[in-house]
């Protein structure tokens, strides 16, 4: 068995709120870690985090990596998940502080957790308030009345992937489809029109879609758009907006199913 060593990681997420959307067992963690890193945008939870926090490290500055060379995003998360280790390996308990659920579109704390568990360390990961639970929340979205799929835009894109119209369709990070170069953080119309083209197997093109974007303080606004499908590719995109396609088809029964369930014999009644 592998010997656990000194220093200690636990990842949390700050929701997408402001401080208003961290669990108390997260805020706990915030405050009496030997040192947070940070990866959260918003710079009012930042303030907030740094204000409480025992030492601050920021991390968000790496992506200026992208702007060199040869570099990519991956190479920006790896950065990152090693600021983290670089810390544990100390001997501090860490803690990782992400905006949303910090096992969401958040590779660096997947990263980050296995190396520490590899090299023997206690590393953990708490639930967090993400972007799909505030979106559930502010469209008014059941996932269970015609279930929900979820992927993200340019993986959707770029692979064969099998979507049911009968179900709900989210698409995370439109902002960034087709752009394979991992460099950049944004899109063209082009771009999107291949996604719309891909969509429009299974989707008409009138088909009415949302651009949602969940409000991070009390003084922004849930941004929920309206659209055609058609338009998307002239549509306003940022790096926080997520594409929801609603289902553009009842759903089918499937009968042979239904008969087959309806012959087998009823269970006898406990006593």
């Amino acid at each position: 068995m592998t010997r656990l060593k000194l220093g200690k990681l636990i990842c949390v997420g700050t929701g997408m709120r402001m401080a208003g959307q961290v669990t108390p067992l997260a805020r706990s963690h915030i405050e009496t870690a030997d040192v947070v890193v940070s990866a959260v945008p918003n710079i009012f939870t930042r303030n907030w985090i740094q204000g409480i926090a025992k030492e601050f490290i920021c991390v968000l500055g790496y992506y200026t990596d992208c702007d060199v060379d040869g570099k990519n995003r991956r190479d920006t998360y790896r950065r990152m998940a090693d600021t983290i280790l670089e810390n544990v390996r100390a001997g501090k308990t860490v803690c990782a502080a992400f905006y949303g659920h910090p096992g969401i579109f958040a590779c660096i704390s997947h990263m980050a957790i296995k190396d520490a568990r590899a090299e023997g360390y206690i590393a953990e990961m708490l639930p967090g308030i993400s972007a799909e639970d505030c979106l559930v929340a502010d469209l008014g979205i059941d996932p269970g009345r015609t279930g929900m799929q979820s992927m993200e835009t340019t993986q959707f894109m770029i692979y064969e992937r099998r979507i049911d119209p009968t179900a709900m369709f989210i698409l995370w990070q439109p902002a960034l489809a087709g752009e394979l170069s991992l460099k950049r953080f944004d899109t063209t119309a082009a771009r999107l029109q291949v996604l719309v083209d891909k969509l429009a197997r299974d989707y008409p093109l009138d088909h009415e879609v949302i651009l949602y974007e969940a409000a991070t303080s009390p003084l922004e606004k849930t941004r929920a758009d309206k659209l055609r499908l058609r338009d998307l590719p002239s549509a306003s995109l940022q790096q926080i907006t997520t594409l929801v396609i609603p289902a553009a088809f009842p759903l089918r029964p499937d009968q042979a199913i239904v008969d087959l369930l309806n012959a087998l014999p009823e269970l006898p009644v406990a006593v």
